[in-house]
């Protein structure tokens, strides 16, 4: 019997997930509300695929497998035979309650509900449902091909079946899994990203350092792969900022308040690379 999974959310996060879950034997149908960026999603997956093939990670007939397990379309309903849901739309509470109530209407009494978010507790998420015990937090990193961490997190009623099934499901698309036990705002890895950048971004704007020096200090003395300003830029100026006051929101600890440089940013809409302006140029 064929593994079934649906991906609510069709960008960065959503197709990536789509991407590693087809390339691991799942039949993946990809949800979004329009036509264009599913088409946008399937051609950033096949771009990303070809990448793999050109570099003898994976063989033709496999990259054309895995596109061939993926199906796209604009119905939720597209979610009822669902095994697993994994949830990957836009960091804001009342977005994500749509859709869990939803699901919650729509899929099977078994089915695992799983939400990518980065920052929002999974009980608040869960309490749109009539199932908490089935909704987990499945924290994926971008780019997800590359990317090798899945952040499990439970829910206050999350079931230790739900939470063993979801390990099987992110150990099952290749990646190393650790556990939140407890669901505080922002788990473990985005509290830690945050105070990290929070600080960095405090230094820039106060004129102690250049992003450039910032980001070297932290790779050359740390060993970090990527320095917190540049790693703001990929994620997103815009998507840090909302985790962040997401964590404040819970936790009213100021070190996770944003600072007025980065407010500002996302208001001039130097968002990162995808705008190809942030703290480093991409242009």
């Amino acid at each position: 019997m064929s593994k079934q999974l649906v991906v609510i959310g069709a960008g960065l996060m959503g197709s990536g997930i789509a991407q590693v879950a087809a390339a691991s034997g799942w039949h993946v149908t990809l949800r979004d509300v329009s036509g264009a960026a599913l088409g946008r999603a399937v051609s950033g997956i096949d771009t990303s695929l070809a990448k793999f093939v050109d570099k003898g990670k994976v063989s033709a007939d496999e990259r054309d497998a895995a596109l061939a397990r993926i199906s796209t379309t604009t119905e939720l309903d597209a979610a009822a035979d669902a095994d697993v849901v994994v949830e990957a739309v836009f960091e804001k509470l009342d977005v994500k309650h749509e859709v869990f109530t939803a699901l919650d209407g729509i899929c099977k009494a078994d089915t695992v509900l799983a939400t990518n978010t980065s920052a929002i507790p999974i009980t608040k998420i869960a309490a749109a449902t009539s199932r908490p015990e089935m909704v987990v937090g499945t924290h994926f990193f971008s780019p997800v091909p590359l990317m090798g961490l899945c952040e499990l997190v439970r829910g206050h009623q999350t079931s230790d079946e739900t939470l063993r099934r979801a390990r099987d499901f992110a150990e099952g698309v290749g990646k190393t899994c650790i556990v939140v036990n407890r669901d505080v705002a922002g788990f473990v890895t985005t509290r830690l990203i945050t105070a990290l950048a929070m600080e960095a971004i405090k230094l820039y704007e106060s004129g102690v350092a250049s992003a450039d020096d910032i980001d070297t200090a932290c790779r050359l003395g740390f060993g970090h792969a990527m320095g917190p300003l540049a790693t703001t830029d990929l994620t997103g100026v815009d998507i840090l900022r909302n985790a962040t006051l997401n964590i404040y929101a819970e936790s009213a600890d100021e070190k996770f308040y944003p600072p007025e440089l980065m407010s500002r940013m996302v208001d001039a809409g130097q968002l990162g690379r995808k705008s190809g302006c942030g703290f480093f140029d991409y242009s």
